[in-house]
C-alpha cells in the first residue's frame, strides 16, 4: 500500500514540521501518531520520514532517507480566463491531478466583472487546494499558481507549443497541432467566450488556434480536456 505524502516548508538537519491548521488535520482527522512513516516533500526533494511527535497544532518528522523522485513530465502551463470561483477551484484541483506545472489566471474581456479583484484574496485558498490535490495524487512538486494578470500579459507566456483553444468552428482539432515539446501552454477563454479582438491579438502574438470537440465545452471542462490531451501526448 502506498504511503501518504505530506508537504513541509523545509527539511533542516534531518527534521521537518507541519504547524497550524494543516497539523490539526493530521492529528484530528488522519490520526497520525509517533512512529508512523510517511513520505514528505519540501517541494524540491522527496523523503521517507517518521513522525517523532504529534500534538494538536504541531507535527514533527524525522527524516529516514531521501527517496528517488519520479522523473518530471512535460512543463504544462494553463492560462485560464477567470470564471466563477467554485468552478475555477474545481479546475485547479483537477489540473493539479493532471500534472499542470503553472496556472496563470487572467481577466478576459468577457470575464465577470470583479473576479480579478476577488481572485487576489483567494491565493491562499487556491494554494491549499493545490496542496491537498498534490498529496492525494502523490505528486511531490506543487504547481505554481500565479496572481491574476491582464490578457496581454498572458499572451506573453513562453512555451515551445502555444495553443489558443477556440469554441468557434473552423479551428483544427488539437490533435492535428501537436508536435514534440518540452513545454506547452493552453490558453482557455471565459464562460462568455472570446471576442474577435482577443482572437486577433492571440494570432498576432503567435498562438495557434485549435479546437477540442464539435460541441462547445464549459470553460473548466475545456481546461481539463486540454491538459489531458497535452499530458498524454507521446511523440514517436
Amino acid at each position: 500500500m502506498a504511503r501518504r505524502l505530506f508537504f513541509v516548508d523545509s527539511v533542516h538537519s534531518g527534521r521537518a514540521e507541519i504547524c497550524g491548521e494543516e497539523a490539526r488535520h493530521l492529528t484530528r482527522v488522519l490520526r497520525v501518531e509517533p512512529g508512523q512513516r510517511y513520505e514528505i516533500s519540501d517541494n524540491r526533494s522527496l523523503y521517507l520520514a517518521e513522525v517523532s511527535s504529534a500534538r494538536k497544532e504541531h507535527v514533527e518528522f524525522r527524516v529516514l532517507e531521501k527517496l528517488a523522485a519520479p522523473p518530471p513530465g512535460p512543463d504544462l502551463i494553463l492560462c485560464a480566463a477567470l470564471f466563477k470561483f467554485d468552478h475555477f477551484e474545481w479546475m485547479i484541483e483537477k489540473a493539479t491531478e493532471l500534472g499542470v506545472t503553472r496556472i496563470i489566471p487572467f481577466a478576459a474581456a468577457r470575464s465577470e466583472k470583479g473576479l480579478d479583484r476577488g481572485a487576489a484574496k483567494r491565493a491562499e485558498r487556491w494554494r491549499r487546494i493545490a496542496v491537498e490535490s498534490s498529496q492525494q495524487c502523490r505528486r511531490h512538486r506543487l504547481p505554481e499558481i500565479q496572481a491574476p494578470v491582464a490578457f496581454q500579459s498572458a499572451l506573453h507566456t513562453a512555451a515551445d507549443l502555444r495553443l489558443f483553444f477556440d469554441e468557434e468552428p473552423g479551428a483544427p482539432l488539437v490533435s492535428a497541432a501537436l508536435a514534440p515539446f518540452q513545454s506547452a501552454a493552453a490558453l482557455i477563454g471565459p464562460e462568455g467566450g472570446w471576442t474577435d479582438t482577443e482572437r486577433e491579438q492571440a494570432a498576432a502574438a503567435g498562438w495557434k488556434p485549435v479546437s477540442l470537440a464539435r460541441h462547445i465545452l464549459r470553460a473548466e471542462t475545456a481546461a481539463i480536456a486540454a491538459l489531458a490531451v497535452l499530458g498524454s501526448f507521446h511523440p514517436e
